[in-house]
């Protein structure tokens, strides 16, 4: 199926109308719907930039907490004589007597900080572990970190040394702060879970969350909120950032300075977009009933002016293709298109009534012309011919005579026929043969040919002296008594875009075209000059172009591996009225 190829018809009322609509339409929705963003857009700066405040605020909170375990621990190791010793004494009364006096120590002193969990002293050389733990931990909860420390340190792999490290222990998540002298490290940890228990007095809606996440973007609290709604962890915290489904969650964050974690808050669209100002909801309503009015508004301008324009402009286009019998139904449409439709149908009938008589008057011009056209007889062939019967006579060459007579019989009964607008390609190709018979009696051993015809062919109707021209044209041109040529004439068929065509190729082996002429004929001047020359392929094209109109083609090329011309002519294979 083939393609309708579409335009825009730019300069017609039709498009003009829309196009004055939609300038006037979008300008106004545009401004109230950039007027509904920019207030949106506005409304979540203020919220990020309150609810980022406000992250800080606690992110400064716990880094502050984490900043006092720090140095708590600093202190601890590099000040306390009892953990000296327990670092390089070899006396074991002193070792577990400074042992106990850290253990009680430590136990006193983790109930000074609400938000750690436990405070550890281990050595890894005698896999001795001293522990003070704060309320809130279950007893299974430390033996698992227990765990955790032991088999961490003991082979001192993945041990951190350095900051707050973020620890998942058995799908919960903790932080670690270690600190090592010699074989002996002190630490503490906290759970993720007594970090958050402060922020849950955060308002971010009944949607909204607020949670620590890893530096990879991996929430230490499990949340169906974050696969539900597939919440993107891994931004910059720089500036927020809308992400979820649809974009309707609000992401304002802080990185911890002194930890591989951060504090972000989700705060819900919705939630945020509850404080537009009444003015607000208002443009947008108005922005969605005027988009609903427009296409309202284009079809009242289709039904009233389109559509009666449409049809005038169809019946004209019917018409300029050349269907006069086309005229406008009526139809009920306002009183101007009525009286522009009745009038457009008077006129039509007139001009129809004209055109017929042009058209007779056209086609007896025609046909005189291609009467005209098909009875030139080149006078130069006619008196060669008759030397060339005076030359026989004079040597007495009767035999000779006879068939030469009997040959252009033929020949000029063939250009008088009374009805010449088409004959047979059989016919044609015949006439040829006797036209080349001729020559070679005026030019003997110096004139060879070859013509071949696809069966089918033979029946089709073309008009005549058509191949007989550009035989004429290479026999006068190529043949001398010094040059031989020869001459090929080829029909075949052809087929394109699904239309049945018969190619006729026309070949010598003479001097082929010259660049001047070829170039003028390739461009379909008229070559014909004041005597007469080349008038015949003119003739050709002429009559051409009145049969078929611009159906068939001739071209014109020189042999490029071998010398001579090359005419290709292109026939539709049709029934001509």
């Amino acid at each position: 199926m083939k393609l309708r190829k579409y335009s825009i018809p730019w300069n017609s009322i039709r498009f003009k109308l829309i196009l004055g609509l939609f300038a006037v339409m979008i300008p106004l929705i545009s401004l109230l719907i950039y007027d509904n963003f920019y207030a949106i857009k506005v409304i979540h700066n203020q919220v990020a930039e309150s609810n980022k405040n406000m992250i800080s605020l606690y992110m400064s909170q716990i880094d502050k907490e984490l900043e006092n375990t720090d140095t708590y621990l600093s202190r601890l190791a590099l000040t306390d004589d009892n953990f000296k010793l327990m670092s390089y004494t070899n006396n074991e009364d002193d070792y577990y007597l400074a042992q106990f006096r850290l253990s009680k120590r430590i136990s006193e002193d983790v109930l000074m900080s609400k938000n750690t969990d436990s405070v550890f002293i281990y050595n890894a050389k005698r896999d001795s572990l001293i522990e003070g733990f704060n309320e809130g931990s279950t007893f299974a909860e430390r033996e698992k970190v227990r765990d955790y420390i032991r088999n961490t340190l003991k082979s001192n792999s993945g041990a951190p040394t350095k900051g707050w490290s973020v620890k998942k222990i058995d799908k919960e998540y903790y932080l670690f702060r270690i600190l090592k002298v010699d074989n002996v490290y002190v630490g503490a940890w906290i759970s993720a879970k007594k970090i958050l228990i402060p922020l849950k007095l955060i308002n971010l809606g009944e949607n909204g969350a607020s949670m620590l996440i890893t530096d990879s973007g991996e929430p230490m609290i499990t949340s169906k909120l974050i696969n539900d709604e597939k919440i993107d962890l891994n931004h910059d915290l720089q500036n927020y950032y809308l992400t979820g489904k649809n974009n309707n969650y609000l992401t304002v964050g802080e990185k911890s300075a002194k930890g591989d974690f951060k504090l972000i808050a989700l705060i819900p669209n919705e939630e945020i977009l509850e404080k537009l100002p009444f003015l607000q909801r208002v443009a947008a309503f108005i922005a969605v009933g005027a988009v609903l009015l427009l296409p309202i508004c284009l079809i009242f301008l289709r039904n009233v002016l389109l559509v009666p324009l449409k049809r005038i402009l169809k019946a004209m286009k019917r018409i300029h293709e050349g269907n006069l019998d086309f005229r406008i139904e009526r139809y009920n449409t306002s009183d101007e298109f009525i009286m522009v439709n009745e009038t457009f149908n008077k006129m039509i009938d007139q001009i129809h009534d004209l055109r017929i008589s042009v058209y007779e008057e056209q086609l007896s011009k025609q046909k005189m012309e291609l009467q005209h056209l098909q009875l030139q007889v080149n006078p130069h062939f006619f008196l060669n011919s008759l030397n060339i019967i005076y030359s026989l006579a004079q040597t007495k060459k009767y035999e000779l005579i006879q068939e030469m007579t009997l040959s252009l019989v033929k020949y000029f009964r063939y250009m008088f026929r009374s009805n010449m607008e088409l004959v047979f390609l059989k016919e044609e190709l015949q006439h040829v043969k006797n036209y080349i018979h001729i020559q070679k009696l005026r030019f003997p051993n110096s004139l060879t040919y070859e013509i071949e015809a696809e069966e089918n062919l033979l029946e089709v109707q073309v008009p005549p002296l058509v191949v007989q021209n550009f035989v004429e044209n290479s026999v006068k041109y190529g043949v001398t008594l010094d040059e031989s040529i020869h001459i090929s004439v080829k029909v075949i068929n052809y087929v394109y875009q699904q239309k049945q065509f018969m190619k006729i190729i026309i070949s010598d082996t003479g001097r082929g075209f010259p660049d001047d002429i070829l170039q003028e004929l390739r461009a379909g001047h008229r070559l014909a000059s004041n005597e007469g020359k080349h008038i015949g392929v003119w003739n050709v094209q002429r009559r051409l172009e009145l049969l078929y109109g611009q159906e068939a083609s001739i071209k014109f090329f020189n042999n490029e591996n071998s010398k001579g011309a090359f005419v290709e002519i292109l026939l539709p294979v049709k029934q001509i009225d």
